[in-house]
């Protein structure tokens, strides 16, 4: 969504031809206002979904992002002691407030409407990014899946309040403040997520395991009772045993291992990005010792079989 492609480019086009027709017939400053008050309505929608929890655009300025990434098996914030920066954000809807007023007012908002829109933009590539993310610690399954339509009216409202700003005429002024937001958050959040993945790993693999098993007989416990064994084992950090049943490596340079039974219950392993190496040596069949974090099972009333996630796993190499 965020790349700089050539359609991409063509849609900007269009669109900055569309803005300054409806600001030639006198139109403009109520493209700005409607614009505005999208972007403050849409701020309060839910943007992402993860596991079943809602998040929403003022999740972040309000604490509760990485409270909700906890929740669902996600990273804590590598950061907090940057948690104040994230009350920038609540700029958004105050900007997009102060806009109306002043162009009711009769009042110039160019400026304004830059900063509301790039803010905007670069809360959504931290969403985008993010849920990305959460793909590694075993959290969804898509990112498609995870965007709600919040956030797509949420960025559609930026793109047009920086597009439509007058009186500036440039192109070149509009682009730049259009692909800022994305391209600084995009840049820190690389950082921040290197951070995450270093520190993830060498967390799992220097915590001492709760519990070591064989595959086949940790599958059978949860088969036998699921509600137990997923209070026993649920967020413990296990090292598992046994033959791989299928090795999968992903496009976005991550991979899962399963091991799986006769009845077609398996137990799922999504390993981080710096095990690929390791993994690509495995094969279907090999013997292969893992270590993670259980995220629980689940059980499909359809297929009549059973789940079992790991999440923060690494090949246990000791």
């Amino acid at each position: 969504m965020f790349n700089c492609s050539q359609p991409t480019l063509q849609i900007v086009r269009y669109l900055l031809t569309m803005a300054k027709q409806v600001i030639n017939t006198g139109s403009g400053k109520w493209l700005q206002i409607f614009s505005s008050l999208v972007l403050l309505i849409s701020f309060f929608l839910p943007w992402v979904i993860w596991s079943g929890s809602l998040v929403a655009g003022y999740a972040m300025p309000l604490g509760d992002f990485f409270k909700i990434s906890e929740k669902v098996g996600g990273p804590e914030n590598p950061f907090p002691q940057f948690n104040f920066s994230f009350y920038l954000f609540w700029l958004i809807p105050v900007l997009a407030v102060i806009i109306i007023a002043s162009l009711l007012s009769k009042k110039k908002t160019a400026l304004l409407s830059f900063i509301a829109g790039a803010l905007s933009m670069a809360s959504l590539t931290v969403y985008f990014l993010f849920s990305k993310t959460l793909l590694d610690f075993g959290v969804g399954t898509k990112v498609s899946l995870m965007i709600q339509p919040g956030f797509y009216v949420q960025a559609v409202a930026a793109a047009f309040l920086i597009l439509t700003a007058f009186p500036v005429k440039s192109i070149v002024t509009k682009i730049v403040w259009l692909l800022m937001g994305p391209v600084f958050a995009f840049g820190a959040y690389t950082v921040g997520e290197k951070y995450i993945m270093s520190e993830t790993h060498s967390a799992t693999e220097n915590v001492k395991a709760d519990y070591t098993v064989n595959s086949a007989d940790l599958i059978k416990e949860f088969l036998a009772n699921d509600t137990a064994t997923n209070k026993k084992y649920l967020d413990k950090t296990l090292v598992v045993n046994g033959n791989a049943s299928a090795v999968e490596i992903l496009a976005d340079s991550t991979s899962t291992i399963k091991f799986a039974d006769s009845t077609g219950s398996y137990a799922i392993f999504s390993l981080e990005k710096s095990e690929m190496p390791e993994v690509k040596k495995i094969k279907t069949g090999y013997p292969v010792s893992l270590k993670g974090v259980c995220s629980g099972s689940i059980f499909s009333d359809i297929l009549g079989t059973t789940s079992i996630s790991f999440k923060r796993a690494i090949l246990n190499l000791k």
